[in-house]
């Protein structure tokens, strides 16, 4: 049986990602089982991985550093398997290589750059909270089908911005641009939810469980 491994650590909206992914696998035909999981054994076993998140950058990292074995298990799958992997919102930040919400933070190091307060333009608002487009610098399979206008929800006052503009899957337009998502390889994560985002929502996650990068 083909699985998603949906990584519990203490910080994520869980039973939502765990709908829009059910929800997902049942559009796209993929016979996809998600599995909400902690243990490093699932997450070896799985065919693709997704790391939720929501909160403060420093204590998503702690909660993930203290369930045993998870952060091994992650580089293990992600990085050495090629296992696709899909980080959203927090479960985006903790890729990089630090956070600096609550002081300097420690994160996978996956996508090399920092995790810092957003600096929108004169007039907008911290957080970022709402429905807003995204820009897409070059087609990306997980992105493939949106339209020409695709609208997606973020609620954040922190992103990351990479050290390698090609690791730049979507931005979005908030007075100045903002990174909306990333992806090398076989990771890709998004600032915004998708699991709130409806039908674009639903096509991105689609779109994951079908991609063969």
């Amino acid at each position: 049986m083909k699985r998603v491994a949906l990584i519990d650590y203490g910080s994520g909206n869980l039973h939502s990602a765990g709908r829009a992914l059910r929800a997902a696998a049942d559009h796209a035909g993929t016979g996809h089982d998600i599995l909400i999981t902690a243990d490093p054994a699932d997450i070896a076993a799985a065919d693709r991985i997704v790391l939720p998140g929501v909160g403060h950058f420093a204590d998503c990292a702690a909660g993930l550093r203290a369930v045993p074995g998870v952060v091994d298990a992650l580089n293990s799958a992600v990085i050495d398997a090629k296992t696709p992997f899909f980080g959203i919102c927090v479960g985006l930040q903790l890729l990089a290589t630090a956070g600096l919400e609550d002081g300097r933070t420690p994160g996978l190091d996956w996508i090399g750059g920092e995790v810092d307060l957003i600096r929108p333009g004169p007039g907008y608002r911290i957080p970022h909270m709402g429905w807003n487009g995204l820009t897409l610098p070059r087609p990306h399979p997980v992105f493939a089908g949106l339209g020409d206008d695709p609208h997606v929800y973020f609620t954040h006052s922190y992103a990351l911005t990479p050290n390698d503009p090609a690791d730049i899957a979507a931005t979005a337009d908030y007075g100045r641009p903002l990174v909306a998502a990333v992806a090398r390889g076989n990771i890709f994560g998004t600032q915004f939810h998708p699991e709130k985002s409806q039908g674009v929502g639903l096509t991105i996650l689609a779109n994951f469980l079908k991609w063969l990068p």
